[in-house]
């Protein structure tokens, strides 16, 4: 499948107007916050948040109307909300890790803001070239969907076994600590500086490293996200437009859902049940393209069935929605035994 043409909802124009756009609200996004650093307010993050999850929603509801009466792509609009959702699911669990990052760094709120917005940028870059990689894998090597499968099998099978473990097991990668021991760095916080100057000596400030963990640590949740999309769609543009709009909103949510994402004890379970029924669909999708011979007339057939996107759809929207409830409700009562223990029982009919 060529990047441009075929069966794709985007013709190069496309292409090009989004790259545009999405390089200009990157940039204008940077500069805001560079020029002026601070901790959003509730108001600011939700504005923000809603405009984003809206032109996603938009985003996909012209995709739905317009693209596909014109059999541009097979089921754009449904591929799109499937990806999206996905990808906005795999990027909440995400968060955890975020904001164990910001507290062992200790980072300042008001320079919060500036490292997840360069976290973002680096996140997308990282995933468009892992997208341009899977899509010319997959236009050659149909077999490659077996390596997507498994490995979102494994991905799957570890995310359970892991469950609600404490996140904060959390430890840095090789990069970081090399980092941290071998080049010249401050304590000292020196704004939203990556470097500093300090007796005439260049030094790294603890903002590089922060950075360059949030990047690392992209990098190795892309290796997740990725195969999990191309489980949902084969379209590069579908596939890179659901991880923008997926990112876009990440830095908004991070302060405005800080303190629920700990009330989320489910999720793990739920992302792991997503990327299991995401690998079982591209092994299926991987046996239905590699055809066997049929034994007597000598034709070929399809002996493993597709699993259609409006049940993958049907399936996200299921899990997440039984995630939320079952993890709100179960910490909610967690909450209130906890609290209760803390109580402890009245005596001499204090507080009544």
């Amino acid at each position: 499948m060529n990047m441009f043409t075929g069966d794709s909802v985007a013709s190069p124009t496309i292409w090009l107007v989004t790259i545009v756009i999405t390089v200009g609200v990157l940039l204008v996004d940077l500069l805001i916050i560079g020029r002026r650093p601070h901790e959003p307010s509730m108001a600011e993050v939700s504005r923000h948040l809603a405009f984003f999850i809206g032109l996603a929603i938009a985003f996909g509801v012209v995709l739905w109307v317009f693209a596909e009466p014109h059999g541009l792509s097979p089921a754009p609009g449904p591929e799109f909300f499937a990806g999206w959702l996905t990808e906005y699911s795999l990027s909440i669990d995400n968060l955890f890790i975020f904001i164990i990052i910001m507290n062992k760094f200790a980072v300042p709120r008001k320079y919060q803001q500036t490292a997840l917005m360069i976290g973002i940028v680096l996140a997308l870059i990282m995933r468009a070239i892992f997208i341009v990689v899977g899509a010319a894998a997959i236009n050659q090597f149909s077999w490659v969907f077996y390596i997507f499968g498994i490995f979102l099998l494994w991905t799957a099978w570890k995310l359970a076994k892991e469950g609600s473990q404490d996140e904060e097991e959390y430890e840095e990668n090789k990069l970081v600590k090399w980092a941290e021991k071998r080049l010249p760095a401050t304590t000292e916080w020196h704004g939203t500086k990556l470097f500093t100057k300090e007796n005439g000596k260049r030094l790294i400030t603890p903002m590089f490293f922060v950075v360059l963990t949030l990047g690392t640590t992209d990098l190795l949740f892309a290796l997740d996200s990725i195969p999990a999309i191309y489980g949902l769609t084969r379209d590069p543009y579908l596939v890179f437009t659901a991880n923008v709009f997926a990112l876009m909103g990440l830095r908004q949510l991070y302060f405005l859902i800080g303190g629920l994402l700990q009330r989320l004890i489910y999720l793990s379970y739920g992302l792991s049940f997503l990327l299991g029924f995401i690998g079982v669909k591209l092994v299926l999708h991987a046996m239905h393209e590699n055809e066997l011979p049929f034994i007597n007339g000598g034709e070929h057939i399809s002996w493993a069935p597709e699993i259609p996107i409006w049940l993958s759809l049907a399936v996200i929207v299921g899990t997440l929605a039984i995630t939320a409830v079952a993890s709100l409700t179960v910490s909610s009562r967690m909450s209130k035994a906890e609290a209760a223990v803390r109580t402890g029982p009245r005596r001499d009919g204090q507080g009544d």
